[in-house]
């Protein structure tokens, strides 16, 4: 008979170490979320294992009183994959940033996320390098002033989500560091799904890039500024639920029209199209979509190099035979 899992809560998974973050930084909303909902995962906590690279957010491992591994930069989705596959029962979670997961390290999240590798990716965007002083990152907007790009940068900023679909992810959402209701109702859908998640969450950063984000944050002003994606639900959003988003067949792009059209879009989140265009919308008047935009039921990784043991396995091959038995060999 199985022994019942002792109840835990959010001060177990609270590490004995000292929060270094600045004052304000949405990291600190982002660690409570994660404490507090680790809990209703019913696991324990020698399952759990947040895997980091360089950054911020990358010193979330030491807060987690939980397995974890501070590794380097930009690398984090590489060793996540290899403790996974070598502990397939173990849950793992990537913390990352805009600069660690899409500038050094966007070669390994291509391919974490194309492998569908069982991970959770959490993606802090805070559209900048904090911890090396406020240099313009991968998701920067166009004219960033900072101490790489004091005229103003001049790259093309990616989109998170954008590149995550792309690289042909199966789950893909987004979410803000301080809607806790709405981070943790993402973050345990994306733990539901069989493959890779990848989140991307909105993150201030109070020191290099104040605000950068308050459209969407400040309930005053967020409700006409953002869009609540849910699969079957009519794209709407505004103080009143009076603008929604339609497609116009003939030019395939997104419209903005009345609430009350009758060809306003319903979402679709294994839609990969349109997926790909309400991740990037933008232009005067379009909102921000958050929520679970993309899913896509499709093996696993894990599951699938497991299958594969199996069957070698069972073949029964003996290596040493195969050695000295000549020059060459056939291996099915």
């Amino acid at each position: 008979m199985n022994q019942a899992l002792p109840k835990l809560t959010i001060k177990d998974y609270a590490s004995d170490q000292e929060v270094r973050w600045c004052p304000g930084c949405g990291d600190y909303a982002i660690l409570k979320t994660i404490q507090k909902l680790l809990p209703e995962f019913e696991q324990p906590k020698e399952n759990q294992v947040f895997i980091s690279g360089i950054g911020c957010s990358s010193r979330f491992p030491y807060y987690m009183n939980t397995f974890g591994f501070h590794t380097i930069h930009g690398r984090a989705p590489a060793i996540a994959t290899g403790v996974k596959l070598a502990n397939p029962e173990l849950d793992v979670w990537v913390i990352t940033g805009d600069g660690d997961g899409f500038s050094i390290g966007g070669n390994h999240m291509l391919h974490v996320l194309r492998r569908n590798v069982d991970l959770q990716i959490l993606l802090f965007n805070n559209e900048i390098y904090g911890l090396t002083k406020g240099q313009y990152s991968p998701t920067s907007q166009t004219g960033t002033r900072s101490p790489s790009s004091p005229k103003g940068s001049i790259d093309l900023p990616l989109s998170p989500c954008e590149v995550a679909i792309g690289s042909g992810g199966t789950f893909i959402a987004r979410t803000i560091d301080t809607e806790a209701k709405h981070l943790a109702a993402v973050v345990t859908r994306g733990h539901d799904h069989r493959g890779a998640s990848f989140i991307e969450i909105l993150q201030n950063c109070p020191i290099y890039n104040d605000g950068i984000f308050e459209n969407v944050k400040d309930k005053k002003i967020a409700a006409d500024f953002k869009v609540e994606l849910e699969h079957g639900k009519a794209v709407i959003f505004g103080k009143q639920q009076e603008k929604g988003i339609r497609l116009n067949h003939d030019t395939l792009r997104l419209e903005l029209v009345d609430a009350s059209s009758e060809d306003v879009l319903v979402h679709d989140e294994t839609n990969k199209a349109l997926a790909t265009m309400l991740a990037t919308m933008k232009g005067e008047g379009f909102p921000v979509a958050v929520g679970v935009i993309y899913r896509e039921d499709k093996t696993s990784y894990v599951d699938d190099s497991q299958q594969q043991l199996i069957s070698a396995r069972a073949a029964k091959a003996s290596l040493q035979e195969l050695l000295q038995s000549g020059h060459t060999w056939e291996v099915e």
